[in-house]
């Protein structure tokens, strides 16, 4: 794990068990974006890691390809912040593989808080959760792609944080805002 802040709290972004916006189960594509904004932010917030979770082979070689250029190859040596976010980055088949990774690290199981954007879900605020972050529990943040976590899932996360809101009543953002407006809310100053 790298990380210098004192922070206990993790993220993960899933891309599988997902909805799509019929309501089936998918697994949805990693996205560049994601990949680099995410990580970006949970470097420039003291996060000891960020998670992607997918089990599609094809998708976990073109990550580990882009995480290989920006860690240790050419990338990495024209931008060293970039390849200083990236290095947070660690690609997992499962949820539950980057759960037991944390635990082992943590001496504990994290506190599990999944995000959603739907109204009526989600009961924990971000003032609750960042008290428990500042309190030294080890919290894994899990935000999902593509129309959001299953209900499956979310049913089996510890909390669910309450959606963010706005004064308008459209409420999609991308992944990667939605996960630097909490993170901000959490860890920042």
């Amino acid at each position: 794990m790298t990380g210098s802040s004192d922070s206990r709290l993790y993220v993960a972004l899933v891309h599988y068990p997902v909805v799509d916006k019929n309501g089936e189960t998918i697994a949805s594509a990693v996205t560049n974006l994601d990949l680099h904004d995410i990580a970006r932010v949970c470097r420039t917030y003291g996060v000891k890691g960020y998670y992607v979770i997918t089990p599609l082979a094809d998708q976990k070689v073109l990550v580990n390809r882009i995480l290989d250029h920006w860690v240790s190859g050419a990338g990495g040596r024209y931008n060293p912040k970039r390849q200083q976010a990236l290095e947070r980055v660690h690609v997992k088949d499962t949820f539950v593989q980057s759960v037991d990774e944390i635990a082992a690290v943590e001496g504990r199981r994290p506190l599990t808080v999944a995000t959603t954007a739907r109204r009526g879900m989600g009961g924990m605020t971000c003032q609750r959760l960042k008290g428990l972050v500042e309190n030294d529990t080890p919290v894994l943040l899990v935000f999902g792609t593509a129309w959001g976590l299953t209900d499956d899932f979310m049913a089996r996360a510890d909390h669910i944080l309450e959606p963010l809101a706005g004064p308008e009543t459209y409420n999609h953002l991308s992944v990667r805002s939605a996960a630097a407006i909490i993170v901000d809310r959490l860890l920042g100053r």
